[in-house]
């Protein structure tokens, strides 16, 4: 497997620095549509600059380009600028074009993505400010602990009160508590223990992963449950092959980097038994389906899904020899390539339909659709597997 630095250095990260960056209003634009329109008035996300905060940290960290600090940088200030609500803590949800604030909840999984945007700049650069930004918003998660049954609760409003809507999106169940959520609460306690080891943030990443082995993780299937009560009752019978693969190498690496050798040893069994029931979802052609629900499955082919695909089965090849596992990482790294990757307009497409067709419907950038999970999937083959 190659060509990983090729597809993030000229196709993916060039398109966000040519094309997505706000010279009129600073930052970075909010959308461009499914068939490479630029809505240069699209409000923006918290989540998209967040990840971008992330990738491009990530990127200057691992392969030490200038033009990927200075995007880091543009990303940081304008997070800090305009998103940090300076009156209640947290990040809004969304801010219109100019950069004011539209959408002022407070979603944990926002909060989430802000300790890791800022955890890996701060790894990347050593700017202390972004460290002190991390560590405030680890506590500010903190906050949203349910001490009685465990586990984060998943939005409030904008000055951290009990709110009735806590969807992550239209799609989602409204739920108190998520697998998602909890899912990327975790990625970003792995990145900051990494450079903050106080006790508190290692006790709340134990109790997390513990939480997943408890509570979210189906003992039977390996599958994840994905929304629950207040009370860990299972409130929906869908599944996700995209996030299990992806949860799959994440529980590993959390283990991993805490350094607690009898929890990874209970862990990178479990991380693998999740990666096998994960491999359900892979179909003829290479690639991952995105879900089922009952005997219905959704054979889209999403873009993070096969990226978070590769990665996955990767980790299950190396923590257990199977070699199926990394053959099955190969066929989807083809796959990507030959059907996902856009090199015509630059990064991916969102996805293709049980068909084949491209879907246009769907964002080439926007909210959701951001250099995060294809960016990473690059750089975890180069750095962790050495695969240029």
């Amino acid at each position: 497997m190659n060509g990983f630095t090729k597809e993030l250095t000229d196709n993916i990260l060039p398109f966000w620095i040519n094309k997505m960056q706000d010279n009129t209003y600073d930052g970075f634009y909010g959308r461009m549509d499914g068939q490479n329109t630029l809505d240069p008035y699209a409000n923006k996300g918290a989540i998209l600059n967040a990840r971008i905060l992330w990738t491009f940290s990530a990127a200057y960290r691992i392969l030490q380009r200038p033009e990927y600090k200075a995007m880091a940088e543009r990303a940081f200030d304008y997070i800090l600028n305009h998103f940090i609500d300076t009156a209640y803590g947290g990040a809004y949800w969304e801010l219109d074009y100019k950069g004011n604030p539209v959408h002022t909840k407070k979603q944990v999984y926002v909060q989430g993505f802000m300790l890791y945007g800022f955890s890996e700049f701060y790894r990347a650069t050593g700017n202390s400010q972004a460290l002190e930004q991390a560590i405030l918003f680890f506590h500010l998660i903190e906050k949203c602990y349910d001490p009685e049954a465990g586990g984060y609760f998943e939005a409030y409003t904008r000055e951290w009160q009990p709110i009735e809507d806590m969807r992550l999106s239209e799609k989602d169940a409204n739920e108190k508590k998520t697998m998602n959520t909890h899912l990327h609460i975790l990625e970003p306690y792995t990145n900051l223990c990494r450079i903050w080891k106080d006790e508190s943030l290692l006790k709340a990443q134990k109790r997390l992963i513990r939480t997943f082995k408890e509570h979210i993780l189906d003992k039977e299937t390996h599958h994840l449950h994905l929304f629950f009560d207040e009370h860990w009752r299972v409130k929906s019978t869908a599944l996700s092959y995209g996030h299990d693969i992806e949860a799959s190498w994440l529980l590993y690496e959390a283990a991993e980097v805490l350094g607690d050798e009898p929890l990874l040893e209970e862990i990178k069994p479990l991380s693998v038994c999740i990666a096998r029931a994960a491999v359900e979802g892979l179909e003829p052609d290479g690639s991952m389906i995105y879900e089922r629900e009952g005997d219905h499955k959704d054979k889209e082919r999403h873009w993070w899904v096969q990226a978070e695909a590769v990665v996955g089965l990767m980790y299950a090849w190396e923590n257990t020899g199977d070699h199926s596992f990394k053959v099955a990482a190969e066929k989807v790294w083809t796959y990507i390539r030959e059907q996902i990757t856009d090199p015509v307009n630059g990064e991916w497409i969102w996805s293709r339909r049980d068909d084949g067709t491209v879907n246009t419907r769907d964002d080439k950038a926007g909210f959701w659709k951001c250099p995060y999970h294809n960016g990473r999937m690059c750089l975890e083959m180069i750095e962790h597997f050495n695969l240029k």
